[in-house]
């Protein structure tokens, strides 16, 4: 596997390990990542936090300030296997599993939360190729991808249709051999700046059944985006509306048959909503660690804030929070690889729980910061921008109830 030749030895990003006085024992934290993890996971994830910490971390607040896209980071992060971690080995992907895939992203968002966030949509676009494009197309598109030689960019909301994406209006005609693609869709996570596109779009009449998926390049005429939108978080990857216009693209571009895209597209989003509730959990764990931190060093009435029952509570209750959320999440993860008939429902359960007590968490430690919380010098700041708009994609949490209710009262 492609971490193998990196250090075994990795530092833990924020998580020194606990030792009794005579330094020979190592005590566990209870908010470990590690726990309950094999052999094999102790060490890609004990990869993907030193990778965080030297190559991500550092330059974190700096790309969020100046919105950079760190695209020669990233490329080393595929070098380690990161940039198609669930695709196939024989087009260049590490091959691994769901949960897997969970605690490496949830490791390299301790470093930078935003930066994780897109290449776990970059891996899912990679996914969707992988699983349902044919030998040619996942020769032709996978191993770029794979080493992010070549980024992509997910293609399914819409300014009309958000939540409700089965009344996408972006057309696709077809005349002959080809696709004559027309409409724009909306938030486009590396927009502009990225080299594949995965375009959900209607071949068909209305609802889900008429909705294809077609893959895009970047050069393609007709295809052209909107302004780089201004965001609160997520500012270490560009944004934009991604605009169709007669865009002529070849029927071989189309992966699956006609049709196939919605289910193409709900399926990618169940893996979406572990890997988003996974970088949600990196931001949580970093945030609980830096308050831990704060109240150690922070006087005030004349003792560490660490004396202060209430914030001792309020700090028990952010622990505990954490490590329920991992748990459901990597529940899910398994549920996902094991394609249990109840994993779509698992992962929405997850997706709604982590994001929500993530934010949650996110938000107190800043809180426990005081003033100092609310200072760009301080990363935590960063945590709760980059982490808050992880309650709105992959589904809107409100989306997340509605699935798990119709589960529930239709089953």
């Amino acid at each position: 596997m492609a971490w193998r030749g990196a250090p075994r030895a990795a530092r833990l990003l924020l998580l020194p390990p606990l030792r009794c006085a005579a330094g020979r024992r190592r005590i566990a934290s209870c908010i470990d990542p590690s726990a309950g993890l094999t052999e094999q996971q102790k060490e890609f994830q004990s990869v993907a936090l030193d990778f965080a910490a030297k190559e991500m971390a550092p330059h974190m607040a700096e790309w969020d300030e100046k919105e950079i896209f760190p695209v020669d980071t990233m490329r080393k992060a595929a070098q380690l296997g990161f940039g198609g971690v669930y695709v196939k080995p024989d087009v260049g992907g590490s091959g691994l599993s769901r949960l897997d895939t969970s605690i490496i992203f949830e490791a390299l968002s301790t470093g930078c939360t935003s930066t994780t966030a897109y290449m776990s949509i970059h891996n899912m676009c990679v996914w969707m190729i992988d699983t349902f494009g044919n030998e040619e197309q996942r020769r032709r598109f996978c191993p770029s991808l794979c080493s992010m030689e070549q980024f992509a960019s997910y293609c399914l909301t819409e300014p009309g249709s958000g939540s409700d994406a089965a009344s996408l209006l972006t057309s696709a005609q077809r005349k002959g051999d080809t696709y004559v693609l027309n409409g724009s869709k909306a938030f486009i996570s590396g927009g502009g700046d990225t080299d594949v596109y995965v375009v959900m779009c209607r071949t068909g009449g209305p609802g889900p059944k008429g909705i294809s998926c077609l893959v895009l390049e970047k050069g393609t005429p007709g295809l052209s985006f909107g302004k780089k939108e201004r965001k609160v978080g997520w500012n270490s990857q560009p944004t934009r509306a991604v605009i169709f216009e007669d865009c002529v693209v070849p029927v071989s571009n189309r992966l699956g048959a006609e049709g196939q895209g919605f289910s193409i597209a709900m399926k990618g989003l169940n893996g979406g909503r572990i890997n988003i509730a996974s970088c949600s959990l990196g931001a949580a764990h970093a945030s609980v660690l830096l308050a831990q931190e704060h109240l150690t060093v922070r006087k005030q009435f004349g003792e560490p804030l660490a004396n202060n029952q209430y914030l001792q509570f309020r700090l028990a209750e952010m622990a505990t929070r954490l490590v329920a959320a991992r748990l459901m999440v990597r529940n899910a993860a398994r549920a996902l690889q094991e394609e249990r008939e109840d994993a779509p429902v698992l992962c929405s359960m997850a997706k709604l729980f982590a994001t929500d007590e993530c934010f949650e968490i996110c938000n107190q430690a800043l809180q426990m910061h005081g003033g100092y919380g609310y200072l760009k010098d301080y990363a935590v700041q960063q945590f709760v921008r980059d982490i808050r708009v992880h309650q709105i994609l992959e589904g809107t949490n409100e989306v997340m109830r509605m699935i798990v209710a119709r589960s529930l009262l239709q089953g």
